[in-house]
């Protein structure tokens, strides 16, 4: 697979994207490309297929046509090592997803001793850095239905950032939360940005799109309408689709 000279190095490279749900085609040929240490905010209208698109970079959804390249490695490939692929990824979803049944802790070191082999301790020592990171080190030993919202969606961030992933995608983080647990969430994912994190992020918090994201991408209608820096998309945009959606919600 021949990738174009500007975007050999990129993290996540998209060329051609199309995505059917039966007779309903939801991606109309997507294409573009986040960079290495890059934060790219994509926003737009429900049903615009904001959501289906972060899904298929890492194949949660299949494509159904059209090449998704991570790090240089086809994961649309049939011959492809998802899985491998899939363990440079780290993801966050709109609901938190924690196992009801397992402390903090164990919700992060589970999946290093079984994904990563990782003994124990090791993974014990990953899970409590990270938990630092995130602000919930007194967290360790409580269990998810004692944690606000805002705390179980942190303890994800950091269960994500124990794999060691090369970049993480979030599938609106922040919109099963209520307002005032907002604030943390974005907190940590503005100091994962700050590290040089790889960020696809579908939100629509447009104050964090317009501070932390280095792009910001417009969907409606299953295609990208518009794409470019935050200050020109949501300061002074051009499509009058992107002007309608933002005059609602800015």
């Amino acid at each position: 697979m021949t990738v174009t000279a500007d975007r050999g190095a990129a993290a996540i490279d998209v060329q051609q994207l199309h995505k059917y749900f039966g007779d309903n085609e939801v991606l109309k040929g997507i294409d573009f490309h986040i960079g290495r240490g890059e934060v790219v905010c994509v926003i737009g209208p429900s049903g615009s297929g904001k959501s289906t698109l972060l899904r298929c970079v890492n194949l949660l959804e299949q494509p159904t046509s059209g090449t998704i390249l991570v790090e240089g490695d086809e994961i649309t490939d049939p011959d492809a090592d998802v899985d491998a692929l899939r363990a440079r990824i780290g993801m966050v979803f709109q609901q938190f997803n924690l196992f009801p049944h397992m402390t903090v802790l164990r919700n992060l070191t589970v999946a290093q001793e079984k994904v990563l082999k990782r003994g124990r301790a090791e993974a014990t020592q990953v899970a409590r850095a990270n938990l630092e990171k995130v602000g919930l080190s007194d967290k360790a030993d409580a269990y998810p239905a004692h944690l606000s919202g805002g705390q179980q969606q942190r303890v994800a961030i950091a269960r994500a950032l124990s794999m060691n992933p090369d970049m993480m995608l979030f599938d609106e983080p922040t919109s099963a939360l209520d307002p005032e647990l907002v604030g943390d969430v974005l907190a940590v994912m503005k100091d994962l940005a700050s590290e040089g994190m790889t960020m696809m992020v579908v939100t629509h918090e447009m104050g964090f799109a317009r501070e932390v994201a280095d792009k910001v991408v417009f969907m409606d209608g299953g295609v990208i309408v518009e794409e470019g820096l935050p200050a020109d998309v949501l300061g002074n945009p051009q499509h009058e689709r992107t002007q309608a959606f933002l005059s609602r919600v800015l």
